[in-house]
């Protein structure tokens, strides 16, 4: 299939050689992925696992025009399969492309996560799980996907740490909340009582009602739910928990290289985006509180 794809970039698209090995490389890199996702074939992939495959992108820390580009190659591949007639439908169409320029991620300030926790009905199964999802998030800044992947094992709770492996099973120790650590061990007495979970999941920290880890997808779902029902205006995912960590630990004093740490960027230039929505909030408070901002009424 590689080898026909090829030479459809090279006969069909007329593609030069530099642009067919990028196309290559990128394809090669999807098909990972849906490997890892338990998808031997691509013809089978959805438009959910190619949305995933997006998220994981953004995640690892590449850029927006970086995802663009890598995302038309997996156009290109499932269109050549549909030519081909491996398949009968794209999974791409109407698949949404990363928004390009200074967009600034969404945060959600302390009093804001709180009205995510309010909402919550803890009357529920899965009304403790969600609380403490949203403490992990917010207090360790996890990606969504380390959230999903995390083992008993990995916690030192006692130590008030948490071990995260992160882009290419790089290692980093986290420091977790003692709200984090209350809520888990809330979550963990009602875990504790499940009798239906499914053989090699034993170790995972968050589980669904079948007793299987929480998937990419259920824990934007289940953010977004309680972000209407808190009536948060923002748009708002896994992800805007993760910048309202960053961005509380910035406004708080920290330095940037330890934001860096705990996020577990490659780059620093990946960190510095938090200095630009520090910069915006002070901005914000120059003009608000400024004398020569205020109105002289009728000086």
């Amino acid at each position: 299939m590689l080898r026909k794809y090829r030479r459809y970039l090279k006969l069909e698209r007329n593609f030069t050689d530099n642009t067919i090995e990028a196309y290559m490389r990128d394809v090669e890199r999807y098909l990972v992925f849906l490997q890892q996702a338990g998808i031997d074939h691509p013809e089978q992939a959805e438009l959910k696992d190619v949305e995933e495959f997006s998220a994981s992108l953004r995640d690892v820390g590449i850029g927006p025009r970086s995802q663009c580009r890598i995302l038309s190659g997996v156009r290109s591949f499932h269109k050549f399969l549909l030519i081909e007639e491996y398949t009968d439908k794209d999974p791409t169409e109407l698949l949404e492309s990363p928004r390009l320029g200074d967009h600034l991620p969404e945060v959600l300030s302390t009093d804001e996560v709180d009205m995510l926790e309010a909402a919550i009905d803890l009357s529920k199964w899965e009304g403790q799980r969600n609380k403490a999802i949203i403490e992990m998030l917010f207090s360790c800044g996890l990606r969504v996907s380390e959230l999903c992947n995390l083992e008993l094992s990995h916690l030192y709770l006692d130590e008030g740490f948490i071990r995260i492996f992160g882009k290419g099973r790089k290692e980093r120790l986290v420091p977790i909340s003692k709200t984090a650590i209350h809520e888990l061990q809330l979550w963990f007495m009602d875990r504790n009582m499940m009798g239906n979970i499914k053989k090699g999941e034993e170790h995972i920290v968050f589980l669904n009602r079948r007793g299987a880890r929480l998937t990419r997808t259920m824990i934007l779902i289940i953010i977004k739910n309680l972000g209407i029902a808190a009536g948060i205006q923002k748009t708002i995912s896994p992800h805007t928990l993760r910048h309202s960590f960053a961005t509380s630990l910035l406004e708080g004093g920290a330095d940037l290289r330890v934001i860096q740490a705990m996020l577990g960027h490659e780059s620093i230039k990946t960190t510095e985006i938090y200095t630009h929505i520090d910069a915006h909030t002070l901005r914000d408070e120059i003009l608000t509180h400024h004398p020569r901002n205020k109105s002289r009424g009728g000086a």
